[in-house]
C-alpha cells in the first residue's frame, strides 16, 4: 500500500512540469481550445524529442510491468515516475521564456480543476491495477485534460466574464461627458495608443488601455480598475483575431472618434481570409455615430479601397497618398529620431520625434488628426511629438550591456519587418538581427518568412535565427538571394542568441531585435 501511495505521489510529480507547460500554451492561445489544438498539430515536429523521450518511459514501464512482479514492479515504476520527474524539472529550468506563464485567478482555478481530475485519474487507475497507464498519464494526460478542465471550467468562467462586463458597461453609461476613441488594425495598435495618449494628455486628461489591454476582458480590467470621474477622453485599442470581436468590443465601448491604422495578413488561421479581416477591422468605421470621427491610413491599399457605408465624417492620413488630409512629407531618419512636415491643407508643420520608421510617421499623423478635432494646438502636438517617449519594444532605441538595440521586439508582422529592415539599413557600422520570424499567418506563414529572409540581403550583414524549425523558411529566403550564410546562425533559444550577439560586437554595431516569439513555442 505504502509503495503505491509513493508511485502516486511520484506520477503528480512527473505531472507537474507538463501540466504547468500545458496550462503556459492554453493562456498564450487565449484560452481557446480551437486554437491550443492547432498549436499543437504545428509544434509536433518541434516538439519531437520530448515525444521520444515520454516513448521511451512508457516502453520502459511496459518492460517493467512485464519482468518484474509485486513489489519490485512497484519500486521499478516508482524509479521511472521519479526519473521523469527529475527530467522535466531540469528541462524547465532551463527555458527562459520572455512571456512567463501568468498566474491569474482564472489559471489559478484551472490548476485546482487540474489537480483534481489527474488525482482522480490517477486513483482510478490504482483501483483497476493499471499502474502503467499510471505513467502514460503521467506524460501524455496534461495535455489531454485541458480540454475536460476547460469544458468545466467555461460555465464559472462565462459568469466571472458576464460580471465584470456588465459592470464595466455600466461605468461608461455614468461617465456621460466622456470622449471614447477606438485604435484597431492589424498593427500599430498599440503604438497608435500611445503615441495618441503623448499628445492627447497635453490637453485632457485622458486615459488609455494599458500594454496590450484589447480584448474585452482586458478593456473591462482597465474600466474598472482605472476609469476615474475626472477623466475626460478614454483610447482604448481594439483587437480581434475572429470575425465578430470588433463588433463586440464597439457594442461594449461605443467609441465617438474610431482610428483604423493599417489591415493585413494577421491571424489568418482564425479569420479564414483577408477579406474576412478587412471587413472586421472596418467596424471600426461601419459602427461609429453619424456624429462621431473615422481616422483612416489611405497608404494601406486594403483601406483606401474599402467603400465605408456608414455616412460618419471620415479623415485621412498617409505618406505616399497626396489626397490625404493628413500627409508627412520631406523626411528624414537619423540615430536619434527623424524629421518631417505635416501638411494639411495650406498648413504645413515641421515635426520632430524620437520615433523610427515611415509606420511610426503614420501612427504620428492618425494621433495628429484626432488631437486636431478635438482642438489640441499645433504648438502642443510639436512639443509632444519632440518629447514623447519611444514607444516600448517597437523601433526603439536602447543601449544594453554597452551594445546598441533597435528593440522591434513585439510582435512581427510583414509591413513592420519590412520596415524594421529599412531603419536598420540606415545604420553604420556593423549590422545584426536576431528574429525567430513571424507567427500566427496561417498558410501564407512559410512564404512570409521566406520572404522576410529575402529582404535582409543589403539591410543586415549578419543574421541570427532562434529556433532551427520555425526559421528554416527565413534561412531558405537568404539562400535565394545569395546571402553570405557564414554569416547567418541559428540557435535553440534567445538567451543563446544574445550571447553570441554580446561576444562577436563592438559598441559601434547595431543589432535589430525583431519579434520576440516565446521560446515555449519554438520548442
Amino acid at each position: 500500500m505504502i509503495l503505491k501511495i509513493l508511485l502516486g505521489v511520484l506520477c503528480a510529480a512527473a505531472m507537474a512540469v507538463p501540466s504547468k507547460r500545458a496550462l503556459h500554451m492554453f493562456q498564450q492561445n487565449r484560452y481557446e481550445t480551437g486554437r491550443f489544438t492547432g498549436w499543437i498539430k504545428d509544434s509536433q515536429k518541434a516538439n519531437r524529442t520530448n515525444m521520444i523521450i515520454s516513448a521511451v518511459f512508457i516502453i520502459a514501464g511496459a518492460f517493467i510491468g512485464i519482468v518484474l512482479k509485486g513489489n519490485l514492479r512497484l519500486i521499478g515504476e516508482c524509479v521511472l515516475c521519479l526519473c521523469a520527474a527529475v527530467l522535466f524539472i531540469m528541462q524547465e529550468q532551463k527555458k527562459n521564456y520572455i512571456k512567463p506563464l501568468v498566474y491569474t485567478a482564472r489559471v489559478k482555478r484551472q490548476i485546482i480543476v487540474m489537480v483534481i481530475l489527474s488525482a482522480l485519474l490517477i486513483a482510478c487507475m490504482f483501483i483497476f491495477r493499471l499502474e502503467l497507464l499510471a505513467l502514460c498519464i503521467a506524460l501524455l494526460m496534461p495535455w489531454l485534460l485541458i480540454y475536460p478542465m476547460a469544458l468545466i471550467t467555461s460555465p464559472v468562467e462565462a459568469a466571472v466574464r458576464n460580471h465584470y462586463l456588465n459592470e464595466a458597461k455600466q461605468i461608461l453609461a455614468d461617465h456621460k461627458d466622456l470622449i471614447k476613441i477606438g485604435i484597431t488594425g492589424s498593427y500599430g495598435k498599440t503604438s497608435t495608443k500611445n503615441i495618441m495618449q503623448a499628445m492627447i494628455s497635453e490637453a485632457y486628461n485622458s486615459l488609455m488601455t494599458p500594454a496590450s489591454y484589447n480584448t474585452p476582458m482586458g478593456i473591462t480590467r482597465t474600466i474598472r480598475e482605472m476609469l476615474k470621474p475626472i477623466h475626460q477622453v478614454f483610447i482604448c485599442e481594439m483587437g480581434a483575431d475572429h470575425v465578430g470581436d470588433i463588433t463586440e468590443l464597439m457594442e461594449f465601448v461605443h467609441p465617438t472618434v474610431g482610428v483604423v491604422t493599417t489591415i493585413g495578413p494577421q491571424h489568418m488561421a482564425t479569420f479564414g481570409s483577408q477579406e474576412n479581416i478587412t471587413n472586421e477591422k472596418m467596424q471600426m468605421i461601419e459602427l461609429l455615430p453619424a456624429d462621431g470621427l473615422g481616422i483612416m491610413n489611405y497608404d494601406n491599399e486594403l483601406i483606401r479601397n474599402y467603400k465605408v457605408k456608414n455616412n460618419v465624417k471620415t479623415v485621412t492620413y498617409g505618406i505616399h497618398s497626396s489626397d490625404v488630409d493628413y500627409r508627412a512629407v520631406d523626411i528624414e531618419y537619423h540615430r536619434a529620431g527623424s524629421r518631417f512636415t505635416v501638411v494639411n491643407g495650406e498648413e504645413r508643420i515641421p515635426i520632430e520625434t524620437r520615433l523610427l520608421g515611415e509606420h511610426n510617421i503614420q501612427n504620428i499623423l492618425s494621433a495628429i488628426a484626432c488631437a486636431r478635432y478635438l482642438g489640441v494646438s499645433w504648438k502642443v502636438i510639436q512639443r509632444a511629438a519632440r518629447t514623447m517617449k519611444q514607444v516600448e519594444h517597437r523601433l526603439e532605441i536602447k543601449t544594453i550591456n554597452g551594445r546598441r538595440f533597435i528593440d522591434d521586439a513585439f510582435n512581427s508582422n510583414p509591413s513592420g519587418s519590412a520596415m524594421a529592415l529599412e531603419v536598420l539599413s540606415t545604420m553604420p557600422a556593423r549590422r545584426l538581427i536576431v528574429t525567430p520570424g513571424m507567427i500566427d499567418l496561417g498558410k501564407i506563414q512559410d512564404e512570409t518568412n521566406r520572404e522576410f529572409g529575402r529582404k535582409m540581403k543589403g539591410k543586415a550583414d549578419t543574421v541570427v535565427l532562434v529556433g532551427k524549425n520555425q526559421t528554416q523558411p527565413i534561412y531558405e529566403g537568404l539562400k535565394e538571394t545569395g546571402f553570405d550564410m557564414d554569416q547567418v546562425v541559428v540557435f535553440d533559444t534567445v538567451r543563446e542568441a544574445l550571447a553570441f550577439v554580446y561576444a562577436s560586437t563592438t559598441p559601434e554595431d547595431t543589432i535589430l531585435l525583431e519579434n520576440d516569439l516565446p521560446d515555449a513555442f519554438n520548442h
